[in-house]
């Protein structure tokens, strides 16, 4: 096998694509190795063409939107798109759990097949087929602001404001130690905000409760 279909790319050494598919539960020879190499250039490949992309994006906005296309899910979405889940080589267990479904081998593998391109065929073949591959997820990102955590841009309004940082309070955490349930209360009272969120951890309640927060500026600003 020297090519996988959809990718642009045919390997003039074969053993390294077939060591590219092969998950470390089928032995010592697997693709970890091509993983991490795989990893370092897509983060760079990414990198780049969203500095050429998002001129006018601060350093923070576009470490986000990098992290939003290298993520995991979104390297297993795009690997269920190659249908790279049909090649990959999986030990007996792994294959009767289903891994070749699973999102972080699906996600280890394309990272591997980059790191596998790169050694086979240099740089450029590799950027070619990351661009390839990423390109059309890239175009469709959203504004960086959008990626930003609820608490996060409920900080930067108010402090875009002139108002105070929020005040997080845990109200009640009840339920057994593996199944509590926080609420939790936001305040910020010069902005006139007082709301709760509720959740099986006090982060997810606090972003739950800045959430809500968000939207009542959002209502008071159609007014």
């Amino acid at each position: 096998m020297r090519e996988i279909p959809g990718v642009p790319y045919s390997f003039k050494d074969p053993e390294l694509l077939t060591l590219a598919l092969s998950h470390r539960s089928i032995g010592r020879l697997n693709n970890e190795r091509l993983e991490f190499l795989g990893d370092s250039i897509l983060n760079f490949v990414v990198s780049a063409c969203l500095f050429d992309l998002r001129s006018d994006n601060s350093e923070g906005d576009l470490t986000r939107l990098r992290a939003r296309v290298v993520r995991g899910e979104t390297l297993a979405e795009l690997a269920l798109g190659l249908k790279l889940g049909d090649y990959i080589k999986l030990g007996e267990g792994e294959l009767k759990s289903g891994g070749f479904k699973r999102n972080s081998i699906l996600a280890n593998t394309l990272e591997a097949v980059f790191g596998a391109i790169y050694l086979d065929g240099g740089f450029e073949s590799c950027e070619k087929v990351i661009r390839h591959v990423c390109d059309p997820y890239i175009a469709l990102l959203p504004e960086a602001n959008e990626l930003k955590d609820p608490k996060t841009r409920l900080q930067e309004w108010l402090q875009g404001h002139g108002y105070s940082l929020p005040e997080y309070t845990v109200l009640t955490d009840d339920g057994p130690p593996h199944r509590k349930v926080f609420l939790v209360e936001c305040i910020s009272q010069a902005a006139g905000i007082k709301v709760t969120g509720k959740s099986s951890s006090r982060r997810k309640a606090e972003q739950i409760a800045a959430l809500a927060a968000l939207d009542i500026i959002a209502e008071n600003s159609k007014k």
